[in-house]
């Protein structure tokens, strides 16, 4: 007697593919929206005129009250900023930097900085403030 074989197809099931479909669809939508952007809470001085700058090539120097200072809302200090200032010079040299410092924060924090950028030369600086 002789055994005969039968094969078996094989069949994916299309039913859940747009199931599946549509789930990664929101997960990439979630994805894409977290905000990356780290930020210090201070109270933004006022200014009578203000201009916008694009913000997709900036460096971000965050000056508190007591004169901690932070790169891009992460903690930092003076050398750190100046290395990643040359670094990011040498990379786009047409990178805006932005101090962004608290009211009450005394001008000789934000005068360290400022020293540290005119012995770098550097002339694309901006100070951030609240439009009244």
């Amino acid at each position: 007697m002789r055994l005969v074989r039968q094969r078996k197809r094989f069949v994916v099931p299309l039913n859940s593919m747009s199931d599946v479909a549509f789930l990664l669809l929101i997960f990439i939508m979630l994805v894409s929206l977290i905000n990356y952007r780290r930020e210090v809470k201070i109270e933004y001085p006022e200014a009578a005129a203000a201009k916008k700058t694009s913000a997709e090539k900036n460096l971000e120097i965050w000056v508190d009250r007591a004169g901690a200072l932070y790169l891009d809302g992460l903690p930092s200090d003076l050398k750190t900023i100046e290395n990643s200032i040359i670094s990011t010079y040498q990379e786009a040299p047409d990178t805006r930097i932005h101090i962004i410092a608290d009211r009450e924060t005394p001008f000789t924090h934000i005068n360290r900085i400022l020293q540290m950028l005119q012995i770098l030369q550097y002339r694309v600086v901006s100070f951030v403030v609240k439009d009244r």
